[in-house]
């Protein structure tokens, strides 16, 4: 028996919810205080890392760190729920990292394969270190090298929506997490 996904008046079912998101999201943030220069850079993906990057931005500057912010808009899923293997830019890249730490911070760290795209493209822009932030880790799917530094939660292979992440555009305002499986 197959599932559609969840039409507009039925929400998915919560995988983690919004209280357990907004304590994880500030152990995060003493983690990176302790772990980052007093000046670095934060890099957000978007678009499904804007709520989680805004959460986050705030507890950084309740445990005393104010980084600059930038955004980089990275495609590789589209409307589907599988990735397409192929990492494209949408826009500008940040400017001057010549030697700047830099945090990229992204909702999803699936194949790995935006990140690798992420982190090497940074560098290559000077960034030096480049650390990796993400809401959600999905080791089983990983089909490149690439492990983050600070991860919010690990989760098992389902396609998951909420708190920014979305299928086919709906369902990034829920406050929790949830399965669409």
């Amino acid at each position: 028996m197959s599932q559609t996904p969840p039409g507009p008046q039925t929400p998915p079912a919560t995988l983690i919810d919004a209280a357990a998101i907004a304590a994880r999201v500030d152990a995060m943030a003493r983690d990176i205080v302790a772990a980052m220069p007093s000046d670095y850079v934060m890099v957000v993906i978007l678009n499904g890392a804007f709520m989680f990057a805004a959460d986050l931005a705030r507890a950084l500057a309740r445990h005393g760190s104010h980084p600059t912010m930038e955004f980089v808009n990275l495609k590789s899923y589209g409307d589907a729920t599988e990735s397409s293997g192929q990492v494209r830019v949408l826009g500008t890249l940040p400017e001057r990292l010549d030697g700047r730490a830099v945090l990229i911070v992204d909702d999803i760290l699936d194949t790995g394969r935006t990140m690798h795209f992420a982190r090497a493209l940074l560098a290559g822009l000077g960034a030096a270190p480049v650390r990796l932030c993400v809401f959600l880790d999905k080791p089983a799917r990983r089909a490149a090298a690439i492990e983050a530094e600070h991860v919010g939660f690990s989760i098992d292979d389902r396609f998951v929506v909420g708190y920014g992440l979305d299928h086919a555009k709906r369902w990034r305002g829920l406050p929790d997490l949830a399965a669409v499986d």
